[in-house]
């Protein structure tokens, strides 16, 4: 099936694309704390971003280097961003599998166009915070499991 070119898809395409970049641009000249953006990934593929996080001080997670992967598609920004956190280092918590795939309310329902990439790494940076254990749930696709700590305590303030 084909999908017919207007001068409207055109330029919503064109919003989309705007919308990206004015947020790259945000990000890079003000990024959340302890994050960083790969700008030359992003510029090299505008549909995929590549930030880097250190954990927060005075968190269980101090000191440990992280690695998210954001995935844009075309109709952005009405569906959210697919994130990820990716490389030999995926956080042990409670609300990210061990495969990296994150469970955070505003990436599915409650995802807003309103909200921004900004929004979503401050969302991510508090979910890491707050944790007070670390375990993970058990990614039953990758047969993997890092648990440590009770899990009937899911170990995060409500």
């Amino acid at each position: 099936m084909f999908t017919k070119l207007t001068k409207k898809s055109m330029l919503d395409g064109k919003k989309f694309e705007k919308r990206l970049q004015k947020e790259l641009m945000s990000l890079i000249k003000e990024p959340p704390p302890g994050m960083t953006v790969d700008s030359s990934a992003a510029s090299q593929n505008l549909m995929q971003w590549i930030i880097q996080m250190d954990g927060a001080p005075g968190t269980l997670y101090e000191g440990e280097k992280f690695e998210l992967l954001f995935k844009f598609s075309a109709k952005y920004p009405f569906d959210s961003p697919e994130v990820t956190f990716q490389g030999p280092n995926i956080p042990v918590h409670p609300h990210v599998y061990s495969n990296g795939h994150i469970c955070l309310s505003i990436l599915t329902e409650d995802w807003s166009p309103a909200l921004s990439v900004q929004s979503v790494c401050l969302s991510i940076i508090s979910m890491l915070s707050s944790c007070k254990e670390k375990w993970v749930k058990f990614d039953p696709l990758s047969n993997k499991t890092s648990s440590i700590g009770d899990a009937d305590d899911p170990g995060v303030d409500a």
